[in-house]
């Protein structure tokens, strides 16, 4: 199981004696200590704290999202209901870190507004621990504003006003006007320009909860949480049905209801798990972006709830991009990831060899990733998926101490140098694992290391400490010299 050691409540990550010893020699190669501390602690921190972004279509809320993140990422268009690949983006403020959840592009002409409202902002919500609110402060409050702020008051998370497209003094009075809406205080800001994106950012970060303390090898209470996740029609629902051993879930082919099913607790070899559900999202033609994009964001909601994700991929079928964009959020997510092949049973011999290709081509970056071939029809090979989880959870959950994990180190640099670039050659000094779930390793070096050198160190940790089934996360310090005294 995992090699896991004491840690002290003071250093979260580090025991006291770990602690002192890892110190010591970020003093010898000389580090800043208070920079060193902070390194780790914000490798190490629990889960993110969550901020959804919410509002009718145009009001600018990519706009304010790209402004949070520091980056155009969020696609800003003219036309609503554009599907993005992510819809989660990690950001930071002040020196704290949180997530972002855009929630743009739906399509109100096609669905409704009543509809389109209650499903875009309810996935969303269900994710987040506040709310930003974004309303156009030069058209006012509309009736689709009206309905968003009873959803919000239903929900009953933190809310943060703002009043978008307040350019200079002169909107600042219709920013006033939307106190109207009883959320508090409007927020006047510019999205386009930045006016008053940083009081608002302030803002957004009290209503916030602090990251949790990274605290090792050590669940939360309850049955584990598993995401049973994948594009529509490969067989979510049958999945469940079969390992519940009864009908649990309803299979439909209405796109895009307004709430997950509850979450299902199942008895599964011998252990109870809690299955956070995304089945149920099914596509129809003429809504077919609307539809993938509420997929996305629900499953984004389930993982983001779970500990392991276990998706599902139709391996009758070629696997698509839309697998893959799956596979790479709970990935980004940092959820333990086992991949089920469903429908194994429907395999002839040639379509099971064009599969392990396809398999080699398109899922290169995963070779970790546990796997099992099932067929939710048949019940075939069901009784592999608790032994996947548990390896998942186990890998997901290791914690190499630090005296072995700086011995290791050393014989990477001895053995596999990283190349000299430019006439220097940058080294790995020391390094810590500073968090688990995922497992977050710190690596402080003489140099900038270059992405294939991460990745072979990465590749190194796994043959040496296992780390099946789950991501890892690797920053790297680079020593600055510290100036000299007068």
């Amino acid at each position: 199981m995992n090699d896991q050691t004491p840690t002290g409540d003071e250093h979260g990550a580090l025991g006291d004696a770990e602690y002192t010893e890892f110190m010591e020699l970020a003093a010898q190669e000389g580090f800043d200590l208070e920079e060193v501390e902070g390194d780790i602690a914000a490798a190490g921190h629990g889960p993110l704290p969550v901020l959804a972004v919410v509002g009718r279509p145009n009001v600018g809320k990519s706009t304010l999202v790209n402004r949070m993140i520091g980056r155009r990422e969020a696609v800003v268009e003219d036309k609503p209901g554009v599907t993005r690949d992510r819809v989660t983006y990690e950001a930071d403020w002040n020196g704290r870190r949180f997530k972002v959840v855009d929630t743009g592009g739906w399509e109100q002409d096609v669905l409704g507004i009543d509809a389109s409202v209650a499903a875009q902002a309810e996935f969303a919500i269900e994710a987040a621990d506040a709310v930003v609110f974004v309303v156009d402060a030069k058209v006012g409050a509309t009736d689709t504003d009206e309905a968003v702020v009873k959803l919000l008051r239903r929900a009953g998370k933190p809310v943060v006003l703002v009043a978008n497209k307040v350019d200079g003094p002169s909107g600042e009075a219709d920013a006033a006007m939307l106190w109207s809406l009883g959320l508090g205080e409007p927020h006047p800001v510019s999205a386009l320009h930045g006016r008053g994106t940083g009081d608002m950012l302030d803002a957004a970060l009290e209503a916030l909860p602090e990251a949790p303390e990274q605290s090792f090898g050590t669940p939360l209470g309850g049955p584990r949480r598993i995401a049973l996740i994948g594009r529509p029609n490969v067989g979510k629902s049958s999945l469940l049905n079969k390992v519940a051993g009864e009908e649990r879930v309803v299979v439909n082919e209405i796109a895009g209801t307004t709430r997950d099913p509850v979450d299902e607790l199942i008895e599964l070899g011998g252990k109870t798990w809690k299955f956070v559900d995304t089945a149920g999202i099914r596509k129809r033609v003429h809504l077919q972006e609307g539809a993938d994009y509420y997929a996305s964001l629900r499953t984004a909601a389930a993982v983001e709830k779970a500990e392991v994700a276990v998706v599902l991929i139709d391996a009758s079928e070629s696997i698509s991009v839309q697998d893959q964009r799956i596979i790479t959020m709970a990935v980004e997510a940092g959820r333990a990831l086992v991949i089920a092949y469903n429908k194994w049973d429907q395999l002839d011999e040639e379509r099971r060899f064009y599969l392990e290709r396809e398999i080699e081509r398109d899922l290169v970056q995963i070779p970790w990733a546990m796997r099992v071939n099932v067929s939710a029809r048949t019940g075939r090979h069901m009784e592999k998926l608790v032994p996947a989880i548990e390896t998942a959870l186990d890998g997901w959950e290791t914690r190499v101490p630090t005296g072995r994990l700086n011995a290791f180190l050393g014989e990477i640099v001895a053995s596999h140098p990283h190349p000299i670039r430019g006439g220097k050659q940058p080294r790995i000094l020391f390094g810590t694992q500073a968090g688990t779930k995922p497992p977050r390793f710190v690596l402080f070096a003489s140099g900038f290391l270059e992405a294939g050198y991460r990745r072979f160190v990465e590749r190194r940790l796994r043959e040496e400490f296992g780390f099946e089934g789950t991501p890892i996360h690797i920053s790297v310090r680079v020593r600055e010299k510290r100036s000299k005294k007068k």
